[in-house]
């Protein structure tokens, strides 16, 4: 098993300050970190950064680790001991449990400011065989794995705002987003959301997940309560009386809507299923309710005027 320099990894002397590592680890990591550094073996160089920092930067870490180099520059030096170097004084007990350190999210916006993501820096991946021997359970039983995972709290999610017109919540659509970074992501909005509604895109914030916020903008049209749609279409007077047809536009399609004779100002049609689509169930929708406002003529020529005269008066005369 290779041994493990963490000063050297780190730039620093045996008898750095803490200020000194941190500083060290500052910049490394800025370097590598996989979020501004594409360049092949930056993340594992990262990694082994962040593994020589969290030992470095516990105190009973360091100290166990320079005991540890101490016995192992002996080792070296003797040529090397008949059957190998002799790793159980330093390995855990079984069913023993190694607590990590942590970044915390203060530590992470001094040491990488405005990067994607926050949280420790250990969820950047695994650590060396080396390390779990020295720092985690004796045998590197599975449950090594779980416990750095306990010891680390996730990346802090980020959310995102994002307006939308009805018409794009009604038909689903696609938001270009791009970061600080450089970094673009092209983020899929499915049908039925409203305002409210958080569409998660995993891992997208540096290792965070992304939440785009839903707000569906008002629309001229139509108003929306829950999958339901509304609407108010005015009719003019003749085809209120007499009955007749009215053209409407719909989401998705013009339809002709037959009014009945006598229709009064405010009677509702409800057209079933051609309402927003439900967003957990896109085939299936909710309905569409029409309401119907009489308009009343008007600049009525004198003619005109006498035709109603005589409509009423027939009237009063029943």
């Amino acid at each position: 098993m290779e041994y493990k320099d963490y000063y050297k990894t780190l730039g620093v002397n045996k008898t750095a300050t803490d200020d000194e590592i941190k500083s060290a680890y500052r910049n490394l990591a800025r370097k590598y970190h996989p979020d501004v550094n594409k360049e092949t073996g930056a993340e594992d160089k990262f990694k082994e950064v962040n593994e020589a920092y969290q030992v470095l930067s516990d105190t009973e870490k360091r100290k166990k680790y320079d005991q540890f180099g101490s016995e192992w520059q002996r080792y070296q030096h003797s040529g090397g001991q008949p059957g190998g170097f002799d790793w159980g004084p330093w390995q855990q007990s079984q069913g023993g449990r190694t607590s990590y350190r942590t970044v915390s999210p203060e530590e992470f916006s001094e040491l990488f400011g405005g990067m994607g993501g926050s949280g420790s820096m250990g969820g950047m991946g695994g650590f060396s065989d080396f390390f779990e021997t020295l720092f985690g359970q004796g045998g590197f039983s599975s449950n090594f794995g779980q416990q750095t995972r306990q010891a680390q709290p996730r990346r802090r999610d980020v959310e995102y705002e994002i307006d939308l017109s009805l018409h794009e919540a009604y038909n689903g659509t696609k938001r270009s987003l791009q970061f600080e970074d450089g970094h673009k992501i092209d983020a899929s909005i499915p049908p039925g959301v409203k305002t409210g509604s958080k569409v998660r895109l995993s891992g997208q914030a540096g290792g965070a997940d992304l939440f785009l916020k839903v707000n569906v903008l008002p629309d001229p049209v139509f108003k929306r309560k829950g999958a339901d749609l509304y609407m108010d279409v005015p009719v003019d007077l003749y085809t209120a009386v007499l009955g007749g047809e009215v053209g409407i536009n719909t989401m998705t399609k013009a339809i002709r809507l037959t009014i009945p004779e006598g229709s009064d100002s405010g009677k509702r049609f409800r057209l079933k299923g051609l309402g927003m689509p439900n967003l957990k169930n896109p085939t299936k929708f909710g309905d569409l309710y029409v309401t119907i406002q009489v308009t009343i003529p008007k600049h009525l020529t004198p003619a005109e005027k006498e035709k109603f005269r005589e409509i009423r008066n027939m009237r009063v005369a029943k």
